[in-house]
């Protein structure tokens, strides 16, 4: 069994990155985060972030948070290890800008933008929070095992609860509004601000729910986190706009235990072809 096959991390440990000294840091990516064996959109953002904010650290600046991350996705990535290079972009007070780049057998895979700084702590003056029951009810579906895009092996990693009602997909309806509701923790751990940058991609497509079933690769990926979550269940409701020629987008809100927003992502992805 390779290591990327091995027993299941806790997500703290599977997205950590080992420094090289100079800006530059490893990581290995692991099968319990990845679908089928595509790592996860999601997850690789987390990575970024990670490294953005340990350059910052090893470079001497006060503690920093992901604040926002983008990404676009160049080159498919195989699991097993991956090079993180990184580049301060901006340094100031509120905000700084670091460049990562994902480099795989040589070439760069994900080119990603981190903006780090520090995440609000006070209540939010507005919160247009999505009306989602705090924890999954008793109807909700288990994402494990074998989906329509592959083997969602990200149920070693988190626990995902898919409300059917919406997922009309899972019953063979192929002209269901595409939209999802959804659950979400990570398994072993209470959420941290780089687990709500895989909460933001762990539905499965929308575009699933017109019959478009497969793998459904996504082209650009931003993610805003807004503030620290509250421990327990993170709810997710996803909505896409408009499907044009095989072009959709996907928009995720992701609340807390406690109501509050805590985390926004925007994807352009490819739906499955026929």
């Amino acid at each position: 069994m390779s290591a990327v096959e091995s027993e299941p991390l806790p997500f703290a440990a599977a997205c950590e990155v080992r420094s090289l000294g100079d800006g530059t840091f490893t990581a290995d990516l692991r099968l319990e985060w990845s679908i089928g064996r595509h790592p996860h959109g999601g997850f690789l953002l987390a990575l970024a972030a990670k490294a953005a904010v340990r350059a910052l650290f090893e470079a001497g600046e006060p503690p920093t948070e992901p604040l926002a991350v983008s990404a676009e996705f160049l080159h498919a990535l195989a699991l097993g290890p991956v090079l993180l290079r990184t580049d301060v972009r901006k340094a100031g007070r509120r905000t700084t800008v670091v460049a990562v780049s994902i480099e795989q057998r040589g070439r760069s895979c994900v080119e990603a933008r981190v903006t780090a700084g520090r995440l609000p702590l006070r209540p939010a003056a507005w919160n247009d929070a999505p009306a989602l029951p705090p924890e999954p009810p008793a109807s909700a579906v288990a994402l494990s095992g074998r989906t329509a895009e592959g083997l969602f092996h990200l149920a070693k990693g988190c626990d995902v609860r898919v409300d059917p009602t919406t997922a009309g997909f899972l019953a063979g309806r192929r002209d269901e509004p595409p939209r999802l509701r959804l659950w979400a923790r990570p398994r072993h751990s209470e959420p941290d601000p780089f687990f709500l940058l895989v909460a933001g991609d762990l539905n499965p497509p929308v575009v699933f729910n017109l019959g478009a079933t497969g793998w459904a690769p996504t082209v650009q990926l931003t993610s805003l986190v807004r503030t620290r979550p509250h421990p327990g269940w993170l709810r997710i409701q996803v909505d896409c706009r408009a499907v044009h020629e095989g072009w959709f987008d996907s928009d995720a809100v992701v609340v807390d235990s406690h109501g509050r927003i805590v985390c926004q992502a925007r994807q352009l992805a490819l739906a499955p072809l026929p």
